[in-house]
């Protein structure tokens, strides 16, 4: 009997590693937390609105995500605290603000902050077990990254640091 309970639970994470997969999901590795994203579904998203939401960001000359110590050099240690503080900068400030008259585009910025959200839950938890910690480093980069998006207006800073959004899915995307 003990027996067929281990092997469903084996066929279930089998089907469930499998569902994964053909839905476009990856098992990311931030430090010690593993999470697992449907980047295909942020990524195809983000780019149907990528050049209209660029088109709108009126300061070229600063930048919110790729300033030269934001996203650069984070050791393996700390990509999970970064990870965390930008999923939530994110889905607490970035896409609360990032309204326009386009429902088509409110709508995949809503696809894309509800993926951020679930990504989010998933990174929480890591922090709960004690595997996404944080250290005076990641804590530099992160508040770099606030100071940057906090010297613009709230609008404009919300726009730009959406239109920067593939800085950070390329980030993510190089993780170990």
């Amino acid at each position: 009997m003990k027996g067929s309970h281990l092997l469903l639970c084996l066929l279930s994470i089998s089907c469930s590693v499998g569902w994964m997969l053909a839905a476009g999901s990856r098992i990311f590795h931030f430090g010690p937390c593993r999470v697992p994203m449907t980047m295909t579904e942020i990524r195809a998203g983000f780019t149907a609105i990528k050049a209209k939401i660029q088109a709108r960001d009126p300061i070229r000359t600063l930048s919110i995500l790729s300033h030269p110590h934001s996203l650069h050099k984070v050791k393996s240690s700390d990509r999970c605290c970064v990870t965390h503080h930008l999923f939530n900068f994110y889905v607490d400030k970035v896409f609360r603000h990032c309204k326009t008259e386009d429902s088509f585009i409110n709508r995949k910025i809503s696809s894309i902050a509800n993926s951020f959200l679930s990504v989010r839950r998933k990174l929480e938890q890591c922090r709960e077990q004690n595997k996404c910690t944080c250290g005076q480093e990641s804590t530099e980069k992160f508040n770099q990254v606030l100071a940057n998006y906090e010297g613009l207006n709230v609008t404009s800073a919300a726009m730009k640091s959406l239109g920067e959004l593939d800085i950070l899915l390329d980030w993510m995307e190089k993780s170990p």
